[in-house]
């Protein structure tokens, strides 16, 4: 099935009208006669998806998937000479004032959507049934926007209305009671229809499994990080007892599993580049894909073949691939498998040597260049923190074409796609999928058997629970998916971690031999409680009614 992209009606562009003559309109959707229909509830419904694409595409790679990979310990900020925000990232400092900005405004953007079809829904002409569906829709995107920014954040403004005011931030059990509830909603709307790999028509959205798993992973943050033993709601408290039936339930009644071999997750083991790289053919993979076969994947960001720099629709396309893929050299041949990229989030070259012999999953996630790519160039186009390691499971891959060039894999499955390096990738970035929902089983039961469910499928021996087994089995299943800092924050190991993991360890800057220097990001860690700055455009919007953060006064990263 052909990825493309559907026509989106932005609920923030539809305003109030002055009536004229009475009349009704009939030509302009606007707020006053959308959404009526249940055409229109769709479409409103899919200019909320498109947010969580449009986020992946700040400014700089201004994202909260590249945000959180180069706040961990398994990457360095990477890139060139000017890229300074990654750089800043990397050691918890600011290179300006509104480094984070566009991830600021991009999940209101959803919110705000959200907030736009949620109340309006209840006076449209759908069934019961299409209103309830949209609804729980609605309310898993709401929260989940809202779990982005209070992760980065701590706390933000809690707006749950259209009508615009200045409000201040609210207290984490406000918010996290609205999330909680938002989550609960969704559970209690969206049927319990079984995921069917021969029904890939829901694919991209959520579902019921989705949300019993986002609110374990929310569960899970909140009461780590604030140290709490249960979670507020609107109307009560959510337990641990009460997210372990929503996971059991999650697990033994989706119709989501786990893949067979790990590494047909990931296109690198596509049949078109497999035919040059010697991994994905000497281990015979086949990658999944994604349109409904995958049954791990539980929920995903889409892409499209209609990114296009002529009407400024490029996030349509996947540009953390373009961003996490090396820095192009004078010979595109000197970096395949990989395509053309600009070198974010170079790997630490310990996380690679901790990494427990045995696992098959430190190969299928790590690109190791002295053992895979025999042509590679060090130092192109002035890379920093070049370490000889790059992650596998996003980044731009190629294959040869029948003329003997490398390009994207992407324009062999669909010609039509554009031959640009830039807005070319389509990976899904997957959100949650079924091994996670498995670990976060484990953590919450304390239990081994979820745990060595996953272990098995990598063909490791099964281990005892422990905080430390958990912990471990998390770091290697979940590596490079925007998991692992949030993990760190949430189990009070970040600092430590962070500084351990990352001090000292030798790297190339344009070519350069010299050491991290992590010697501060403990102290940092400490001072901010690991969260970001606020965008100081925000702060100056409000008038003094958002205070910034603590620990981001003057820290800025040195010029």
């Amino acid at each position: 099935m052909k990825k493309i992209c559907i026509y989106v009606l932005s609920a923030c562009m539809l305003t109030s009208c002055e009536n004229f003559l009475d009349t009704e309109n009939l030509t302009k959707k606007n707020s006053s006669n959308f959404p009526q229909t249940e055409a229109d509830i769709q479409q409103s419904l899919t200019a909320i998806y498109a947010e969580l694409r449009e986020a992946t595409d700040g400014e700089e790679g201004q994202n909260f998937y590249i945000t959180s990979e180069l706040l961990s310990d398994d990457r360095f900020g990477g890139g060139g000479p000017d890229d300074r925000r990654t750089t800043a990232i990397d050691y918890l400092l600011k290179s300006d004032d509104n480094m984070f900005a566009d991830i600021w405004k991009q999940n209101y953007k959803g919110i705000e959507r959200a907030n736009f079809l949620l109340e309006k829904i209840d006076g449209t002409q759908a069934t019961d049934n299409v209103k309830n569906q949209a609804r729980g829709e609605a309310c898993f995107l709401r929260a989940y926007y809202y779990f982005q920014l209070c992760q980065m954040f701590g706390t933000v403004p809690l707006v749950t209305s259209t009508k615009i005011k200045n409000q201040p931030r609210a207290t984490k059990e406000q918010l996290y009671a609205q999330i909680g509830s938002d989550m609960k909603t969704a559970i209690e709307c969206l049927p319990k229809t079984q995921y069917s790999p021969s029904d890939p028509s829901s694919l991209g959205r959520t579902n019921h499994w989705v949300a019993e798993g986002m609110l374990a992973r929310i569960f899970l943050f909140y009461t780590g990080y604030y140290n709490q033993e249960s979670m507020p709601l609107n109307d009560g408290t959510l337990t641990r007892v009460d997210v372990i039936k929503y996971v059991d339930d999650c697990v033994e009644h989706s119709g989501y599993g786990l893949v067979d071999d790990f590494r047909n997750l990931w296109p690198y083991a596509n049949e078109y580049t497999g035919k040059d790289y010697a991994y994905t053919k000497d281990n015979n993979l086949h990658w999944i894909g994604e349109e409904g076969a995958n049954i791990e994947s539980m929920f995903a960001i889409k892409y499209s073949t209609q990114a296009s720099w002529d009407d400024a629709s490029f996030y349509r396309s996947n540009r953390i691939c373009l961003f996490m893929t090396p820095r192009e050299g004078a010979d595109i041949m000197t970096n395949f498998p990989f395509g053309l990229g600009w070198g974010i989030g170079t790997v630490n070259s310990k996380t690679y040597t901790d990494w427990p012999a045995g696992d098959l999953r430190r190969d299928a996630s790590i690109m190791n260049v002295d053992k895979e790519m025999p042509n590679y160039v060090w130092g192109n186009d002035k890379q920093l923190n070049e370490t000889g390691y790059w992650q596998k499971k996003y980044a731009a891959f190629n294959c040869i074409d029948a003329d003997g060039n490398s390009v994207n894999f992407y324009t062999q499955m669909y010609p039509s796609l554009s031959p640009d390096y830039q807005i070319n990738n389509m990976q899904d970035v997957i959100v949650l999928r079924f091994a996670d929902v498995l670990l976060m089983q484990a953590e919450l039961k304390r239990a081994a058997a979820p745990l060595n469910r996953v272990r098995q499928r990598a063909g490791l021996k099964p281990v005892s629970y422990t905080d430390e087994n958990l912990r471990n089995e998390r770091h290697w299943e979940l590596a490079f998916e925007g998991l692992r800092y949030w993990d760190l924050l949430r189990w009070h190991i970040a600092g430590e971690v962070l500084q351990e993991k990352q001090n000292n360890v030798r790297v190339k800057n344009n070519l350069v031999d010299q050491t991290m220097d992590f010697s501060k990001i403990k102290a940092r860690v400490e001072a901010t409680g690991g969260l970001l700055p606020l965008p100081k455009t925000q702060i100056d919007l409000a008038n003094g009614v958002l205070k910034q953060n603590p620990g981001w006064d003057n820290e800025s990263l040195k010029k």
